[in-house]
């Protein structure tokens, strides 16, 4: 597949907004910072995302470059280790100066890079950083460098709310969530901030748990609808699995922490009847340039792709788009032109970045039965 960027005009007037003064390209390349959680407990998602990355700019490169230029990709890896994203951060923009970097997946590794890109200048977008807070500083504004092309927490938690009592008519709520998890803990404050409904009982796990038959056996016998169990495929799935052959039947609603393969793996095909969660796309699209993608990744790595790779391919192009409009590759140049893109056309959507660096987007709700997408709901709180 050969995406073509949507080439600037001209070279927009930019303002030095930052205090990096690293320039990313030289007369053959341009260097861009990969990193992403590819071994360790949520590998499963960087691992996606760093394939997909790849992917994009090997297009890219194929199609000619950025600015007549090819990428030189710099990539590391996490290890699932906020320690290590932080000195990853550190070396890609001190040491590598690349301007811009794609990655990490997931909240917490993107917070612990802030500090080193925001010191250096250096734009980072991730695909997938989900808490409200991490296009923000402390006192609420802006944080200059960062962007993100999935949509929030708090975003995921109202849709998820007003799908439960819209399109379950649910009534009664159990919440069970893990509250080692900035990602959970923010889910659940939107969530019940939304529900218009009574939260029956609330529940809390940690990071470490894989026993969850005290929890399951304290709700099961409660009145209540569904489950909302906001969390990541590691454990949202062993929750499932465990669930269902206690005999707990009630639907089980989740956020985009259910969108990999390794869910089901989990949880067992079986188990996951009445299961859905919020998606950034869904592989079911006749969109052609969703199944160019498809097919792209497919012949690339042999696996069909969830919708972290989804977000990471759009994350590439959208990076690249920005240098060619910016037309150079200095971390000023980019963020001042990621700040002007609007209607950028991926595959998990249209959208432009509101002022806080935040897509505007909607969402879908997938719904699974017998481990299979069974249909999709777009919700837009």
């Amino acid at each position: 597949m050969k995406k073509r960027l949507v080439m600037g005009i001209a070279a927009l007037s930019l303002a030095a907004t930052a205090c990096g003064t690293g320039n990313g390209s030289n007369e053959d390349e341009i260097k861009i910072g990969s990193m992403f959680e590819k071994t360790g407990e949520v590998s499963a998602y960087g691992t996606a995302e760093a394939n997909a990355v790849n992917l994009a700019f090997k297009e890219i490169n194929e199609d000619g470059g950025i600015l007549d230029k090819k990428i030189d990709l710099i990539e590391y890896d996490t290890k699932s280790d906020n320690t290590e994203a932080a000195s990853i951060a550190t070396k890609l923009a001190t040491q590598d100066e690349v301007p811009v970097i794609v990655g990490p997946a997931t909240t917490g590794a993107v917070k612990a890079s802030t500090p080193a890109v925001t010191r250096a200048g250096v734009t980072l977008v991730t695909p997938s950083g989900t808490d409200d807070s991490l296009t923000l500083d402390e006192s609420g504004k802006v944080q200059p460098n960062i962007f993100r092309t999935s949509f929030q927490d708090s975003f995921q938690g109202i849709a998820l709310a007003e799908f439960a009592a819209n399109e379950l008519g649910a009534e009664k709520a159990v919440i069970i969530g893990d509250s080692s998890s900035d990602y959970a803990l923010g889910l659940t404050d939107a969530f019940e901030g939304t529900f218009e409904g009574e939260i029956i009982a609330e529940e809390n796990f940690t990071a470490d748990d894989t026993d969850f038959s005290a929890i399951l056996t304290r709700i099961k016998d409660l009145d209540f609808d569904f489950i909302f169990l906001p969390g990541y495929y590691n454990q949202a799935g062993l929750i499932i699995k465990q669930a269902r052959e206690m005999g707990i039947t009630q639907p089980i609603l989740g956020a985009d922490g259910f969108g990999n393969q390794a869910l089901l793996e989990l949880a067992g095909v079986d188990n996951v009847d009445d299961v859905y969660y919020s998606a950034h796309y869904s592989p079911n699209s006749e969109d052609a340039q969703v199944q160019e993608f498809i097919a792209a990744y497919k012949a690339e790595y042999d696996v069909e792709p969830d919708m972290f790779a989804a977000l990471a391919y759009d994350t590439a192009y959208l990076v690249a788009q920005a240098i060619e409009e910016a037309g150079e590759a200095t971390p000023e140049a980019i963020t001042a032109a990621l700040e002007e893109i609007t209607e950028f056309d991926g595959v998990t959507g249209t959208f432009s970045f509101d002022e806080n660096h935040n897509p505007v987007k909607s969402t879908l709700v997938i719904e699974l039965q017998d481990g299979v997408e069974a249909g999709n709901t777009e919700v837009t709180p």
